[in-house]
């Protein structure tokens, strides 16, 4: 079992930064890839960013390539996504979440998820 909690959304003006933070229990989070995912109103949930569970190897949603790094450190249980150049297409509310096995851009691959975090990026 692993719980996630999310923090650092907020609002932002376009061309800023946030750093979201996603806090794990558990005694196995370092064996799950993890993802951060994020929903806009009236909008699917999307696949933002994802690393696996060594920190080794990493995806991107191609639009925010260049923008936005995730990065986790097992020691700590955390995992944390670093969002630069912030848009107002960007504005929505960020999971995280965490999966067996490799990075996977599905939602439904992720067994536990955070309550997610509002990020609103004002032009």
């Amino acid at each position: 079992q692993v719980q996630l909690v999310e923090s650092g959304g907020g609002l932002v003006q376009a061309g800023g930064s946030l750093r979201l933070s996603c806090a794990a229990s558990g005694r196995a989070f370092s064996s799950y890839a993890m993802g951060w995912f994020r929903q806009a109103p009236g909008k699917g949930r999307e696949f933002v960013a994802g690393i696996d569970w060594s920190g080794g190897s990493t995806d991107y949603k191609d639009s925010v390539k260049g923008r936005f790094t995730i990065s986790r450190d097992n020691a700590k249980n955390t995992v944390a996504l670093q969002m630069s150049s912030l848009k107002p297409e960007d504005t929505a509310v960020y999971y995280c979440a965490a999966a067996r096995g490799a990075i996977y851009r599905g939602p439904a691959n992720y067994v536990y998820w955070g309550q997610g975090t509002q990020v609103t990026v004002s032009p």
